[in-house]
């Protein structure tokens, strides 16, 4: 089994739990294991985004897009994070972590703050039985470490309400996310959503 076959069976055996929750998954749904491209990781540092939701308008034929980022390799972790982009799916990747997220999350089984959910009691219980079905998440972490570290590199951010943009380094986002003066939390030029 390859990963991406593990996290779409993953998500396969979850379909039934979200529709009981009454919200169920859209049929238009890819799921992978790549980067997360909203913010860039730099040589050596952990990385701000473990996995992200693409919205449907995306994609050019209309899927909603699933990366499950390669620094994450156990099949818990994992199965969690795929966990909080199913949810964002289910919203339909429309309010980001505000309250439709937030009660699709909760109803699943997600806990704590919405941007950096963790699985509570009876999620992690079913999470770990599925994950006894399907065997470990077969995938070892990728090191980046040893990749030389590019001189500065401005990112462009921008505010999703008024579309304010900005110019910053990693340095500066390893600090926080700045906020548009409008009182938006910026976020990366196509916006996709982070964990």
């Amino acid at each position: 089994m390859t990963r991406e076959e593990w996290l779409i069976t993953m998500a396969q055996s979850l379909t039934e739990d979200f529709e009981r929750a009454g919200y169920p998954l859209p049929a238009k749904l890819r799921i992978s294991c790549g980067w997360p491209v909203s913010r860039p990781l730099a040589a050596g540092k952990q990385p701000r985004a473990v996995a992200e939701c693409w919205p449907a308008e995306a994609s050019t034929d209309g899927h909603i897009e699933i990366f499950v980022s390669p620094y994450r390799a156990d099949s818990a972790d994992v199965a969690g994070d795929l966990v909080h982009e199913l949810c964002h799916a289910a919203d339909g990747n429309k309010h980001g972590h505000k309250a439709p997220y937030a009660r699709i999350a909760r109803a699943v089984g997600l806990e704590g703050p919405m941007r950096s959910t963790t699985t509570g009691p009876q999620l992690a219980e079913r999470l770990n039985a599925l994950i006894a079905q399907l065997g470990p998440y077969p995938h070892a972490t990728l090191d980046r470490s040893g990749r030389k570290k590019q001189g500065t590199r401005m990112l462009k951010l921008v505010c999703p309400k008024c579309g304010y943009t900005v110019r910053t380094t990693e340095k500066w986002l390893t600090q926080g996310v700045p906020t548009c003066p409008c009182g938006e939390e910026m976020e990366g030029p196509d916006g996709p959503d982070e964990e």
